[in-house]
């Protein structure tokens, strides 16, 4: 069931509609906030079903009762968020920023590295993950690494530093995530909820001259995978087997989306308890 809700709180402006993105967008939507989210044209989202940024190429999309839309501009937001949708903007190098003129800026892209996000975009400016110093680019940095500091808000200094091994869930990490062997067209043979067994065929990478295939480690419920005929580059995360073999995980915020998207939300409220 949709949620109706009308937005009229203080807009907040997510950069990134992937899944930890989503988490936010969804705790601020929840508490009333006005939130926009901005995406690339073409985003590489392998937990696609629960992620706003879907609304780019499905023009609607919905998440655990919240709605959001694709808007063509940022004048285009109000009308969104009057029918309580979040408004999800292609606009990657934040053009629209001058009339949206958010009180919050929470860049959410989880580049592992900052790319463009400063004080001063907007009243007060959150950072997820590495990439940020809270006092230097941002106001607050929030600790998106899995284990006891998952959300902790960090008012000077830096998240701790980008391990490159995915958070250990049921005892595996790497063995859980699957990557593009080489660039090229990615091909899906199986479906996001499937229950699949170590050595099957998740899809294939074509790079024009070899189609190879790519397959699954472990036993478990698949919950994440990109789109077929998403364009990938070399050793890019194109799929997720959940050992836990849940399927409904597959169709929610994951636990650690869900304590970041908490976490913002608290910061900005400790935010504006604090003198400018």
């Amino acid at each position: 069931m949709e949620d109706k809700r009308v937005m009229n709180g203080p807009v907040v402006l997510v950069r990134g509609a992937g899944e930890q993105a989503s988490g936010v967008g969804w705790a601020l939507a929840k508490a009333g906030f006005r939130v926009v989210m901005t995406e690339v044209a073409k985003p590489l989202m392998v937990r696609w079903p629960v992620c706003f940024g879907t609304a780019v190429a499905e023009g609607k999309w919905q998440v655990e009762g919240i709605p959001a839309r694709r808007v063509e501009d940022s004048k285009a937001c109000e009308g969104a968020w009057s029918a309580g949708e979040i408004p999800v903007l292609v606009d990657p190098d934040l053009k629209g920023l001058p009339v949206l003129n958010p009180s919050v800026l929470v860049d959410a892209i989880m580049a592992k590295r900052n790319l463009g996000t400063r004080q001063g975009m907007a009243s007060r400016t959150i950072g997820l993950g590495p990439g940020f110093t809270a006092g230097t680019d941002v106001d607050v940095v929030v600790e998106t690494n899995r284990g006891h500091h998952l959300g902790r808000l960090i008012y000077s200094g830096a998240a701790e530093p980008n391990t490159g091994i995915p958070g250990v869930i049921a005892g595996f990490s790497k063995e859980r995530v699957i990557y593009s062997p080489k660039a090229g067209l990615f091909k899906a043979k199986r479906a996001i909820g499937e229950q699949v067994l170590a050595g099957d065929c998740l899809g294939t990478v074509d790079d024009g001259v070899r189609a190879e295939d790519v397959f699954s480690s472990i036993n478990g419920v698949l919950r994440g995978l990109l789109r077929t005929d998403t364009p990938v580059a070399a050793l890019v995360k194109i799929g997720d087997v959940d050992p836990r073999g849940h399927e409904e995980y597959c169709w929610t915020i994951s636990e650690k989306a869900r304590a970041i998207g908490t976490a913002v939300l608290l910061g900005i409220m400790e935010l504006e308890q604090r003198p400018n």
